[in-house]
């Protein structure tokens, strides 16, 4: 988790005993130029939280923080480790502090801030969004997937006040989480990119999970804007939730003939796709450096969102020509392997079925080389519940419409879609990603084109690295 990351102050001792209501040790004057809960992470000018966890407490760490240039640091009790001159803010809870700087922040600032959640697609679609609204001005956005209790406040806490945009990811597991995240971010504008089955580990049904997306509205203003895919069969259910909770201005995007933000046209390139879609009553073409209909779709999202903040999507549709998938969610790589060139996409940070099959139509229409072939290597999907099984084995239609050539699988569940497919697809399976590697590096031949992807648990990154290697 990233410490300080601006060179000006985001916290003074003043504004920090302000927010908090804690009790200072020392009377120094210090200034802080990022937050931390990570001692590992932290970097000259940090302040550093000293959260506990169930297998940690921050407390033992505090000494270690300052040792790498936090400037003070945020305990709930003196540590035995901290010099007695430490510049340290006593509070009665440390995860409330949390909470208390990221409200302090959100309040402090004129910035106008959405907020992104749903099944698939919520850290692509607050990438892009932050990337086309940084043309407009001062944009500050979760870094990396900080989107649950600890993450959200966190990122909320580094906002500088002079920002004029925050983009912040919201993500949950669990019916309750989404309420109290909203409430911290008071978001002008609300994405929800879609409802899929995900988590349903934790949920009885995906209309559950619906319901516990259309909590992105607790903290909404009547003058909000919600953006909801309208292609999604769960439409109504969150429109009826955002004007249940007040919001007037409900936008779908999708393909729908009724999307208020439509897509109308897409093509795949070699380079990515361009785009045709209809936005704020203007016929807009626009290139995305990513292969992908949702990667489409998701633009609509972004691009609705723009108009929402009054900013002009034309510049905005412009500036997604140049922004290229982080790594594990997409990003293209030629590979030089022992037995000649091949194209990895690296897919291999989550996976859900709806994501997967996404996957595949972009490993369908992405161009192999001569006799080369389209291999996908897929790992287990996590936190499915009882319909693991069902909903592993039931990628094998998308495997064999898409007409792929050859799949690797990897893990127990993973077991029940290689049994589902054809003699033929089968490349290999294995319990693990480490053991699937060595028949895997075989096969891979001149031309190829192979698609990584799992849930993070299942470590599909390690084959990433071993063939990127």
């Amino acid at each position: 988790m990233n410490g300080a990351l601006h060179s000006q102050p985001l916290w003074g001792a003043a504004e920090a005993l302000a927010a908090t209501g804690g009790q200072a040790t020392t009377d120094a004057d210090w200034h802080a130029t990022g937050v931390s809960i990570d001692s590992r992470h932290c970097t000259s000018g940090d302040l550093f939280i000293a959260l506990a966890g169930p297998n940690f407490d921050g407390h033992d760490y505090v000494a270690a923080a300052l040792g790498r240039g936090a400037v003070a640091a945020i305990v709930a009790r003196r540590p035995d480790n901290a010099a007695p001159d430490a510049n340290l803010v006593v509070v009665d809870d440390t995860a409330t502090a949390l909470d208390d700087l990221g409200r302090f922040a959100r309040n402090r600032t004129g910035a106008q801030v959405v907020a992104v959640t749903g099944s698939v697609g919520k850290t692509s679609t607050k990438e892009g969004l932050a990337h086309a609204l940084s043309v407009f001005g001062s944009t500050h956005a979760t870094s990396g997937n900080l989107n649950n209790q600890w993450g959200v406040p966190l990122s909320l806490a580094r906002m500088p006040r002079a920002s004029r945009y925050g983009v912040f990811e919201l993500g949950m597991n669990h019916a309750g989480e989404l309420t109290p995240l909203s409430r911290l971010t008071r978001p002008d504008v609300a994405i929800i990119t879609t409802i899929a089955a995900a988590h349903l580990e934790f949920f009885d049904s995906v209309g559950a999970i619906a319901e516990a997306k259309a909590e992105i509205f607790a903290g909404m203003s009547p003058a909000g804007t919600a953006i909801l895919n309208r292609d999604n069969p769960w439409f109504a259910t969150l429109a009826e939730a955002a004007w249940a909770q007040g919001i007037e201005t409900v936008i779908g995007f999708g393909e729908h003939a009724e999307a208020n933000v439509r897509l109308e046209r897409y093509q795949p390139t070699p380079e990515g796709c361009d785009v045709g879609a209809v936005i704020a009553g203007q016929n807009l073409r626009y290139r995305l450096a990513m292969r992908g209909r949702h990667a489409a779709l998701n633009s609509l999202a972004i691009l609705a969102a723009v108009d929402a903040l009054g900013a002009d999507i034309v510049v905005a549709a412009a500036a997604l020509a140049t922004l290229q998938p982080p790594r594990g969610r997409g990003q293209r790589l030629d590979i030089a392997g022992r037995n000649g060139s091949f194209a990895l996409i690296d897919d291999s940070y989550n996976a859900s079925p709806a994501s997967i099959r996404a996957a595949i139509e972009v490993l369908a229409t992405t161009p192999a080389g001569r006799d080369g072939r389209r291999i996908a290597v897929l790992g287990d999907m996590l936190e499915l519940g009882p319909d693991a099984s069902r909903l592993h084995a039931g990628l094998a239609g998308a495997l064999i419409d898409a007409r792929i050539d050859l799949v690797f699988a990897a893990g127990p569940n993973m077991a029940h879609l290689y049994d589902a497919l054809p003699p033929a697809m089968r490349g290999g399976h294995a319990t693990t990603s480490a053991e699937l590697l060595p028949a895997l590096a075989d096969r891979i031949g001149a031309g190829d084109v192979v698609l990584v992807k799992g849930s993070l648990g299942s470590r599909m990154a390690v084959i990433v690295d071993a063939l990127s290697q």
